[in-house]
């Protein structure tokens, strides 16, 4: 039956273009031209930033597409890459610095390529209720309540506590090249703990080198209940498992990565270098699918987001309570259970031209690799700018935004000008520490901060 409706769909498709070339006006979407590959597998891990492509499928712009696409949730990151290099996934939902990592042989290596940036923001650090009963002892109140943004000063205090005692202090996040991992390395050094280095020339990949805390790779999902059973003392997570320790009463939500650093990319769209070479309709057909689904979850200042967070509830998707959801995906977040205030930025799709991938972004993460030891050995700023170029792709994604304006479904407006975009923000200083990151500088960006690698420092 499903063969019948699409060979049906493609002769009315056909037949509609034929009409209007007669009448001398082609559509956009014969302009991308048909895609070479129509059934197509995409992968995701279970948290509510996959959202644009849970809306792509439900809202059927993969069909309006011509594409025919199969979602299937991944049991963690590496599997998720694997399945994209191997070819059993088509494209994935990847963390940021996945392609960075991949193509510049961190781990697997392979060349992996971005054309759509999915959202902004959207994850936070919780710690356990004892380590915040402690925490919360040291921070200033504003009417009555903590007073955010929560500094990783306050952490110091009970790091050192636990040292004393003979202790190691121990947190999870998502894995090694995860945003997850730099925004808390990131908190913490802001806060003058140091979360350890890197040493992949001497074969020491554990990040734990030298430090003050102990980082480890904590699959998503089981965050709570590794924090819960005292495995770890806190995490940093994409939602919905920092408001489920909130619902299930095992810990405290202290900072959002909005707070740590505002409007952050956060996941990307990630698919091989030789698909887009070997389907480049397709990938055409794939980003505007996505663009159309991050427009739609922004849109009317974020009014379709209860029927978002219904869909992402669904065990096929995210498989989270729809409350729980909703509780950082409708525009406000709860820190300790009661104190819900309003952050309407904290899940940004389309917004900000959010889903633009912008060679700034693939540096900051390529500096916070380097600043750990990820990068080994120092590189130019030349090189930085280099892979940042060869990973992200706005030439790609700027082809199924033009076919999207052509076909009225978008406006120019709602994009960077094209002609003048050069792919670089400008310089953004909305950090926790107030350090100014310049993209195009990303040398003197790595040897401005206190702690971390620094020149053509490496791990000893």
């Amino acid at each position: 039956m499903q063969t019948i409706y699409r060979n049906w769909k493609k002769t009315v498709t056909s037949l509609a273009t034929a009409g209007l070339l007669i009448f001398g006006a082609a559509t956009s979407a014969s302009a991308v031209g048909e895609p070479e590959k129509e059934d197509l597998k995409f992968g995701f891990i279970k948290l509510t930033d996959m959202a644009p492509l849970a809306i792509a499928y439900e809202k059927g712009y993969f069909e309006d597409e011509g594409l025919y696409v199969t979602l299937e949730a991944q049991a963690n990151w590496k599997v998720l890459l694997d399945g994209v290099i191997d070819g059993q996934l088509d494209g994935a939902h990847m963390l940021a610095g996945q392609p960075l990592a991949a193509t510049i042989g961190f781990g697997t290596k392979h060349t992996i390529i971005t054309p759509f940036s999915m959202d902004l923001n959207g994850n936070a650090i919780t710690v356990s209720n004892s380590v915040w009963d402690e925490m919360k002892k040291h921070v200033p109140l504003k009417n009555g309540n903590p007073a955010h943004p929560i500094k990783a000063d306050y952490l110091k205090l009970v790091v050192q506590q636990y040292q004393n005692a003979g202790k190691p202090f121990k947190m999870g996040m998502v894995f090694p090249v995860s945003t997850h991992n730099y925004e808390l390395r990131y908190w913490l050094a802001a806060g003058g703990l140091k979360p350890g280095y890197y040493a992949p020339l001497k074969g020491d990949t554990s990040g734990t080198i030298d430090a003050d805390v102990l980082l480890s790779v904590t699959p998503p999902p089981q965050m709570p209940s590794t924090m819960e059973a005292g495995t770890i003392y806190g995490y940093c997570v994409g939602e919905p498992w920092n408001q489920q320790a909130v619902f299930k009463g095992i810990g405290v939500p202290v900072i959002t990565d909005y707070e740590v650093w505002k409007n952050n990319p956060e996941k990307v769209f990630g698919i091989t270098e030789s698909f887009a070479k070997k389907y480049p309709n397709t990938t055409t057909r794939l980003v505007k699918a996505l663009i159309r689904a991050a427009k739609w979850l922004d849109e009317n200042n974020n009014a379709n987001r209860m029927e978002a967070v219904k869909i992402l509830s669904k065990p096929n998707y995210v498989g989270a309570d729809a409350k729980v959801i909703a509780n950082s995906m409708t525009g406000t977040f709860e820190y300790e259970k009661g104190d819900k205030r309003a952050i309407p930025d904290f899940n940004v799709f389309f917004r900000y031209f959010a889903t633009y991938p912008y060679y700034s972004d693939a540096i900051w993460y390529l500096t916070q690799m380097r600043r750990w030891g990820q990068i080994g050995e120092y590189k130019p700023d030349s090189w930085y700018i280099d892979i940042a170029k060869k990973v992200y792709r706005p030439d790609l994604y700027k082809l199924a935004a033009d076919a999207l304006i052509a076909e009225g479904k978008v406006s120019a407006t709602e994009f960077p000008v094209f002609a003048t975009e050069t792919g670089f923000r400008a310089p953004q200083s909305e950090f926790i520490d107030n350090i100014t990151f310049d993209g195009t500088k990303p040398n003197a960006y790595i040897d401005s901060f206190p702690i971390g690698l620094k020149g053509k420092e490496t791990v000893k």
